[in-house]
């Protein structure tokens, strides 16, 4: 029997989160009457993960772990596992069960009933999230849109269904850092949307802190705008306009015959310049970096081993 679903999860040290997410998820797909598969994605995690994901494979047969030889990144371990999935639907969500797996059931059935290829988990509620985060999410997302597009749904995350034609475009687009919450409706698949409230994680800590938020922030609108350059094409036109106002300044002193601190002028125009210029050429190299590294054509990730097609090795750990 071919596989229908296939539900990608991503993990990065989610010792604490296997058992419920096991214990909620496996009866909501039971629960379908349909041939799945889970992929759990170890994203070179530090603790027992893997070794927990293994265990209950044991006991739940559509359960695959696939296990990556470093922590390369979520949206990293996301594509390992959209490469690996065979279903004729592909799900993603996120291990904390923040997202209700719950939710699965009414994707599919939105996806057959409406024939589109991508269904949204939209965030209707994120009253469990902090205030800080749900302020800086709702940023982000009119960010986004800006710059990207109308068509970037807004409150969805990478809780979403995809049909099989979609994943594989995906794995074509040489892409070296996807943000699939950009990358997807920016392909133009016809889509809809099921609301749901975000649950509060139920175990560990969370895998975005502000770092890796602003990463996420800056990464989104690098690969899908040109619009951090034009800010270094305004910020040199402010500099010539400001230094326009000091030479009209220095002219018109010079005509009415006061004395001026020449240092000063000199040291305001060059702080200004040296400052403008460093903005630019920081701004150039994150783009220089980014054809350097697709140039190289590394891969963005390395499968130390699959438990579907390796269950010798597997075992051996």
């Amino acid at each position: 029997m071919s596989t229908l679903l296939s539900v990608v999860v991503p993990m990065y040290n989610e010792e604490a989160v296997v058992p419920a997410l096991v214990e909620r998820l496996r009866p909501v797909l039971d629960g379908l009457g349909i041939a799945y598969e889970v992929v759990a994605v170890d994203d070179g995690s530090a603790d027992r993960t893997a070794a927990l994901l293994f265990e209950h494979g044991r006991t739940w047969p559509e359960l695959r772990l696939v296990k990556l030889r470093r922590n390369s990144g979520h949206q990293a371990a996301l594509t390992a596992g959209l490469q690996r999935s065979r279903g004729d639907w592909v799900v993603s969500i996120d291990a904390d069960l923040q997202d209700p797996p719950e939710a699965i059931a009414e994707m599919l059935r939105v996806a057959r009933d409406r024939g589109v290829d991508v269904v949204y988990g939209v965030r209707s509620d994120r009253s469990t999230d902090t205030a800080f985060k749900r302020h800086t999410a709702g940023a982000y997302y009119r960010l986004m849109r800006r710059l990207v597009g109308a068509e970037v749904p807004a409150q969805a995350g990478d809780f979403r269904l995809l049909s099989r034609e979609v994943v594989e475009v995906l794995k074509v687009l040489p892409e070296r850092t996807p943000v699939y919450r950009l990358l997807v409706p920016s392909l133009g698949f016809s889509s809809a949307a099921v609301p749901y409230v975000r649950e509060r994680r139920v175990a560990g800590e969370t895998k975005y802190p502000l770092r890796r938020m602003v990463a996420l922030a800056w990464n989104s609108a690098a690969d899908f705008s040109a619009a951090p350059l034009r800010i270094a094409t305004w910020l040199g036109g402010l500099a010539f306009v400001s230094c326009l106002g000091l030479m009209v300044f220095g002219v018109v002193v010079w005509a009415n015959g006061t004395v001026i601190p020449g240092w000063t002028s000199l040291f305001l125009a060059v702080l200004l310049l040296s400052a403008v210029q460093l903005i630019c050429l920081g701004l150039l190299g994150e783009y220089v970096a980014r054809i350097y590294r697709t140039v190289q054509n590394r891969p963005t990730f390395h499968v130390e081993f699959d438990s579907a097609a390796e269950p010798a090795a597997a075992a051996a750990r």
